[in-house]
């Protein structure tokens, strides 16, 4: 190949912050990579932050859409000419570098180009010159001849037959991009139809629920109704095969074990599962963690299942077609424990496995003892009997689960603690609508006036029936407790 005009320019030095002098002789870059031929460790410095060219035997300085820019006496510039001693900040507050060019004339001279003259190229750097040169670089600073200008009509054709190509896929691309967006609002919709649905059948089973559970009463005081519970049994369990298959059609989206067993058990404490909100699993997630850093779950699981309590508590649990989950109120009430005393209150002192106040023991036939002002066991109150205990505990919570409560396991579970009175209270100045009846209503409403004990009450026995669902899976070392007992 012929030669190219070659034009020697002067050498450029540049003094780094650390008093570091480099030369160059040839286009270099700038930035905080170490790929790059000066590198300058700092926070304000970009990984390729400028490059510094060499072209017609002048120099300049361009930033390279650094984030912080190229700085000259405060003002920043996109291009800097090289021209003398100069000073430029990379970044406003960014570290300060100086450039001088070696006193020699820049002389242009007909040459070998350096390929030819067997010095090393680099390649990139003399690609980078010519890109400049000849595709778009500083029309201002750099005088083209008209074999350049030629060159570059030429180019910018190119360019224009590329940009009308790159049109045409561009609106092809947009028109596939627009039939995926409908295809997936189509999606949602159907899907949240199918949600909407599903969440009509739940709360249908809940009216049912509630009816069921009133005509029961009205069969253990009168002897009638019994044929229509069965129907009422019958339409139920027809809905809920119908909400199992919306369910099992909505639940592909991802979701730990952990998450489906917190909605599993959610149900089976009638709330529904699919409006369950992301903040109540991330809570039972929290109350979990609670358990995981005590032996109280294990120690208390043990007793009730070597001494009996759990087949007795489960059997009364669903005598009064209750979740056997309630098993898991009497661990937070008393670890199991049939003689233990509460503190005292204005309402006396709480007594037994179930905790009951004198009050509401003696309203649901316990007989209570010459003892019940001192937190002392006492054989003749009643409420110490864990037996008759139990089967009191079944009768109240389901009256409570009778009430506004409209079968909510986890408003039943807040009443329990905190007072049936107080609970229907604040429920009545709800709708009347199940959907807007449920705990994380109550406590969108009214979380200020429901106290953190009643609170923590609720997530305890929630996140411990979600543990006893599977044990192992959270790190427990037992089985199930109600494996044998739970419904299929």
């Amino acid at each position: 190949m012929g030669s190219l005009p070659h034009i020697t320019a002067p050498a450029l030095t540049v003094r780094t912050p650390d008093g570091t002098i480099h030369r160059f002789s040839r286009s270099f870059h700038i930035g905080r990579d170490r790929q790059c031929e000066l590198s300058v460790e700092d926070v304000h410095v970009s990984r390729r932050h400028a490059v510094v060219l060499m072209a017609e035997g002048r120099w300049s300085l361009r930033d390279l859409q650094s984030a912080n820019g190229i700085f000259v006496d405060g003002r920043q510039l996109e291009i800097v000419p090289i021209e003398g001693d100069l000073m430029v900040s990379l970044g406003h507050d960014g570290p300060r570098l100086a450039f001088t060019l070696e006193q020699s004339a820049a002389r242009a001279t007909t040459q070998p180009s350096s390929a030819d003259s067997g010095e090393p190229v680099d390649e990139a750097m003399q690609i980078d010159d010519y890109a400049d040169r000849y595709f778009g670089g500083d029309t201002g600073e750099i005088e083209v001849g008209g074999r350049t200008m030629m060159i570059r009509r030429a180019f910018n054709r190119v360019q224009q037959k590329q940009k009308r190509r790159y049109r045409w896929m561009v609106a092809g691309m947009a028109c596939v991009a627009l039939a995926a967006g409908g295809y997936a609002f189509y999606s949602y919709r159907q899907l949240s139809k199918q949600q909407a649905i599903a969440e009509q059948i739940f709360y249908t089973m809940k009216s049912i629920d509630v009816n069921i559970a009133d005509v029961e009463r009205r069969v253990a005081t009168t002897g009638a109704g019994q044929d229509q519970v069965r129907r009422y049994l019958d339409e139920r369990r027809k809905l809920e095969a119908n909400y199992d298959q919306f369910v099992t059609g909505l639940s592909s989206r991802n979701m730990s074990e952990q998450d489906r067993l917190i909605l599993r058990v959610t149900r089976a404490l009638g709330e529904c599962d699919l409006a369950a909100p992301s903040e109540y699993i991330r809570e039972v997630h929290t109350y979990i963690r609670k358990w995981q850093t005590s032996g109280r779950f294990v120690r208390a699981a043990k007793l009730a299942q070597d001494t009996g309590y759990t087949r007795v508590i489960v059997e009364e649990l669903l005598k009064q077609s209750l979740a056997p989950q309630f098993f898991y109120l009497a661990m937070q009430e008393s670890d199991f424990e049939p003689f233990r005393s509460g503190p005292p209150t204005k309402w006396g002192i709480a007594k037994g496995m179930w905790q009951f106040i004198p009050e509401t023991g003696a309203r649901y036939g316990l007989k209570i003892g010459p003892l019940a002002g001192a937190a002392v066991p006492d054989k003749a109150d009643e409420r110490l009997h864990w037996d008759k205990a139990t089967v009191a505990a079944a009768r109240y919570i389901k009256d409570i689960y009778t009430t506004d409560a409209q079968a909510s396991g986890l408003l039943v579970m807040a009443s329990y603690n905190w007072g049936e009175r107080r609970v229907i209270d604040l429920l009545r100045t709800m709708p009347a609508d199940p959907r807007e009846r449920n705990f994380w209503k109550l406590l969108e409403r009214h979380r200020q006036r429901m106290p953190l004990q009643t609170y923590d009450y609720v997530f305890y026995i929630v996140s411990a029936a979600v543990i006893g669902e599977n044990p192992r899976l959270f790190g427990f070392p037992i089985d199930n407790p109600l494996a044998a007992f739970e419904k299929s």
